[in-house]
């Protein structure tokens, strides 16, 4: 499926890439920090299966926090969210994604939300399979349906880089096992996350991905219902509230859709019913979302009203 440039979203691109200069490329993760900071690409694909693009879309990343949507999916598909939403709560954080103090003060133990890292490992730790290797490789079977894309696969470097730095994720789910909430073991499901996090496609990749969620869980190029409606609809409203880390509430006043960002500079969006969005741009801003993708998505959103708000 070939995305058609777009020379009025080359504009918006151009204008979008003047605030890379003001964000910085994480680091924290090394494989990461290899990334250029002034890259901008974007991917829109529309629920007919028509799409645009500007910027280099062909040039891969990996999905970070954004895999922590398509997990949810997953798990909230293999157990139901009675069960799911026992082990995690539902509300935003207010705090960075990383943060381990609500675990001590709020509900011991029992983290906010699924967007947040404690959350996200809990998640994770649910999901089906005898072995780590079986259960990425059904998270991963999944996410290939998703964006209709077989060749999608883990880039082993940037998991391998993030298994030897991720000590306070390993911190939380030991505080998560002491309070009975986290009940797996936590170097397997180290393994697991750092290569679900590890996943990597293009921007057209995780725009088609985002308008499966527009259309409530059905792929616009197959027509098959990969994600039941009312477990997609959950998924949008966590990408409101929480998909921007601790900017989601500054994110929806200014540009009102559902959103998920990732620290490799990635970006999935979408407006319901019409199309989704797929960005990269790896320079952040302090909060951990592409600082270049952000201000793109503000100018989309002004000059196209977007917002479902």
């Amino acid at each position: 499926m070939n995305c058609r440039h777009n020379d009025e979203l080359e504009h918006f691109v151009t204008e979008a890439k003047k605030v890379t200069v003001k964000g910085k490329v994480a680091s924290y993760i090394p494989a990461l920090a290899e990334q250029s900071g002034d890259d901008l690409s974007v991917a829109v694909y529309y629920t007919d299966g028509t799409c645009l693009s500007a910027g280099d879309v062909k040039e891969v990343f990996t999905l970070q926090s954004i895999s922590k949507v398509l997990a949810l999916a997953l798990v909230l598909m293999e157990h139901g969210p009675e069960k799911v939403f026992h082990f995690v709560g539902k509300e935003p954080t207010g705090d960075p994604f990383n943060s381990i103090i609500k675990l001590e003060t709020v509900n011991p133990g029992k983290p906010l939300n699924p967007m947040i890292n404690a959350g996200a490992l809990v998640v994770t730790s649910m999901m089906k399979g005898s072995t780590s290797s079986e259960r990425i490789g059904r998270l991963l079977e999944f996410v290939r349906a998703l964006a209709n894309n077989r060749s999608i696969s883990v880039c082993k470097k940037v998991a391998e880089s993030e298994f030897q730095t991720s000590m306070v994720n390993r911190a939380m789910c030991y505080y998560m096992k002491e309070h009975g909430i986290f009940q797996a073991e936590v170097e397997d499901v180290m393994d697991l996350y750092t290569k679900q996090c590890a996943i990597e496609m293009n921007s057209l990749d995780l725009a088609k991905i985002g308008c499966v969620f527009a259309l409530n869980g059905k792929h616009p190029e197959t027509g098959e219902q990969l994600i039941p409606k009312d477990i997609a609809r959950i998924c949008k409203t966590f990408m409101v509230t929480c998909g921007m880390y601790n900017a989601s509430g500054e994110f929806a006043i200014k540009i009102g859709i559902p959103a998920k960002s990732g620290v490799s500079g990635g970006i999935m969006g979408l407006v319901p019913y019409s199309f989704g969005i797929g960005i990269f741009g790896p320079a952040l801003d302090e909060k951990g979302n592409s600082i270049a993708g952000i201000r793109l998505l503000e100018l989309l959103s002004e000059n196209y009203s977007l917002s479902i708000f």
